[in-house]
């Protein structure tokens, strides 16, 4: 979904081995002796992202040698559906390697990458990311199957909620998630499904809902209904000072959905147990061979004015255009049910007032975003120019992905938001579709790569939509640090983590 949070119990298939292994390294790792650290990880891995690499044999005393960079052929222009440019002949010349600096990680942590061998010039790496890419690729057979059964779930639930609560009689189904957004990786196994509410105007067609911020991100709400008739409905959602309460509409819905499961035939759906902090109702829906886990999530849709913490967000003027900058924000805001952890801490508030904060959500806009990307019209349309913006998210969240199953502890914190936020910084950064031309693919990757480790090195990275809002707390520099320096050591020996199974 649209931010850091838990997520209920996942029922998962059998996760598949996405390419043998490879002791590749990704284009531009190797560095100077004078300069800095290649397989051990570190902060100064960051300079290597965008270092060129040098290949050469090896100089004598141990140094490394220097050979002319391997010529990139530049894209095709005019070339029929942007086809990539054939990849450069792979050279047999041994790789140049500097030495790790004393006291650093070693090379060879629990014999993953062995020594230096031969590295491969840079068109071998981008067919390596490529080939990893299209592990990932969902079959289409595969998805077609998945989807059906959640839609049959859903549509039945929703249905059912409709008929039994008044104040859910205009509930629609909205799709959110990766899964929607067609960056889903691996398995059609996990679904987000947004349960909305459209708050109705008032006969003045005035702003129906209070929001007072609750905390200092900008990001959390406490609602209420302005002056004015509330529906009868609505009133045992209210709590004594008027403010709408999150936990009692989550209690009311999840009360309705764990009887109304009982009645779907043809398949086992079950309502998982809550999960502190976590906005969703998460079903497990078992009909073999599939396994699905399926977050509903109850949100809130308010057609008024964004509120003023999101005024400098969305800075994609350069990117997608200011048209569509003003258009997204004439949209209606989104709320979801979400408790503030943080509010806890900063003013002692009750555990009750921190069980009724309601948190912007911009996931219908990324959804937006993600599948209309170009900063042309046509790019990645059937006639047009394909880009790898994709496939770098695909390639980003895979790689979290695998790094969380390897240090489960020490990455709890971290989830796919965290890399779709800097994926979607990056947009704003190189915003035209010449900077994610498809066959540079793997320099594109590094370009994220290295936009999201300065972040974790500095414990910062804005939401996209609400600047004042940092998703990476202060409080987890240690956590920040140890990611930023796996990643490093996965960029410098080839993604090793890419060809391993957890």
């Amino acid at each position: 979904m649209d931010a850091p949070g838990g997520r209920g119990a996942r029922a998962r298939r059998g996760t598949r081995s996405t390419a043998p292994r490879s002791r590749g390294r990704e284009k531009g790792a190797a560095r100077s002796p004078s300069r800095g650290r290649v397989a051990g990880e570190g902060s100064s891995a960051i300079a290597t992202l965008r270092t060129p690499r040098t290949d050469g044999a090896p100089a004598r005393g141990g140094r490394s040698a220097r050979r002319a960079p391997a010529a990139r052929e530049p894209p095709a222009r005019g070339a029929a559906g942007g086809a990539e440019a054939p990849p450069a002949p792979r050279s047999r010349a041994p790789a140049a390697r500097a030495p790790a600096a004393p006291g650093s990680d070693a090379a060879v942590p629990d014999g993953a990458v062995a020594a230096a061998g031969r590295r491969p010039p840079p068109a071998a790496d981008a067919l390596r990311l490529r080939e990893v890419l299209s592990r990932l690729s969902l079959l289409r057979e595969d998805v077609s199957e998945a989807s059906t059964l959640v839609n049959t779930v859903v549509r039945h639930l929703v249905q059912a909620i409709r008929d039994r609560e008044s104040c859910f009689s205009s509930m629609e189904q909205q799709s959110a998630g990766s899964y929607y957004e067609r960056v889903k990786i691996s398995e059609p196994n996990e679904f987000d499904i947004m349960l909305v509410i459209p708050i109705k105007q008032n006969a003045n067609d005035s702003t129906r809902l209070q929001l007072d911020e609750s905390d200092d991100t900008g990001a959390y709400y406490y609602v209420s209904f302005k002056r004015g008739p509330i529906e009868r409905g609505w009133l045992k959602f209210l709590e004594e000072d008027g403010k709408l309460s999150a936990s009692k509409m989550i209690q009311a819905l999840r009360d309705i959905i764990k009887q109304e499961v009982r009645n779907i035939r043809g398949m086992e759906v079950i309502v998982a147990r809550k999960k502190a902090g976590s906005p969703a109702i998460t079903l497990q829906i078992k009909k073999p061979p599939l396994e699905i886990s399926v977050d509903i999530i109850l949100t809130l849709k308010a057609q008024q004015s964004w509120p003023p913490s999101t005024q400098a967000g969305l800075k994609i003027e350069q990117w997608l255009g200011t048209k569509k900058r003003r258009d997204f924000r004439l949209t209606s805001i989104y709320l979801v049910a979400k408790q503030n952890k943080r509010e806890k801490v900063l003013r002692g508030t009750s555990n009750m007032d921190n069980r009724n904060t309601w948190r912007l959500s911009f996931s219908h806009i990324e959804k937006d975003m993600i599948k209309n990307h170009g900063n042309s019209k046509t790019c990645c349309e059937s006639n047009g120019p394909k880009c790898c913006r994709k496939g770098c998210l695909k390639l980003l969240k895979f790689l979290l992905e695998q790094l969380k199953r390897k240090y489960p502890k020490e990455l709890e914190k971290f989830c796919s938001y965290h890399v779709k936020t800097a994926f979607l910084h990056s947009c704003v950064m190189w915003p035209n579709d010449t900077d994610w031309y498809l066959g540079n693919l793997d320099h594109s990757f590094q370009q994220c790569l290295g936009f999201f480790v300065d972040c974790l090195q500095k414990s910062q990275l804005t939401h996209f939509f609400i600047p004042q809002y940092n998703l990476l707390s202060q409080e987890d520099k240690a956590r920040h640090h140890f990611l930023s320096r796996k990643i490093s050591y996965e960029l410098n020996n080839g993604f090793p983590v890419f060809h391993e199974n957890y």
